[in-house]
């Protein structure tokens, strides 16, 4: 198996591709066998959507529903509304696995990776790439 990192800085984005990162990872492989694609953290997921027609916007208005940013929650650290972010990796897993082929991520037309953080608190993300043959 082999292993990387990489450092995703959110900022204040929700949503953030990382299509370009996972596939020079993949192109290192030189061959055939599958990318995980996982984020160590309690507030993130990893998913596979459409991106540049919307949906990231979409994403996040839907997060924003069905996680408002109140008092609710019983996990309550953080900033208002933190105690949701934490309910995001049971809807959203924070890993997926992409197979690929000669070095090349078989994803679709317009499937991109993208990294789903609600998580104002902490800006500052590692996520964990790994290929298996």
């Amino acid at each position: 198996m082999r292993r990387s990192e990489i450092s995703v800085s959110t900022g204040r984005r929700r949503v953030v591709e990382i299509t370009a990162e996972v596939r020079a990872f993949a192109a290192g492989s030189g061959g055939d066998g599958i990318v995980t694609v996982f984020v160590p953290h309690a507030t993130c997921g990893v998913a596979l959507m459409e991106t540049g027609s919307g949906s990231e916007v979409d994403l996040e208005e839907l997060l924003g529903r069905v996680f408002p940013r109140d008092d609710r929650y019983r996990h309550r650290h953080g900033s208002t509304g933190h105690g949701g972010d934490h309910l995001v990796p049971a809807l959203i897993s924070p890993s997926v696995t992409i197979p690929v082929a000669d070095g090349e991520l078989l994803l679709g037309t317009w499937q991109s990776v993208v990294l789903v953080d609600p998580n104002e608190d902490n800006p500052d993300r590692t996520v964990v790439l790994s290929f298996v043959p």
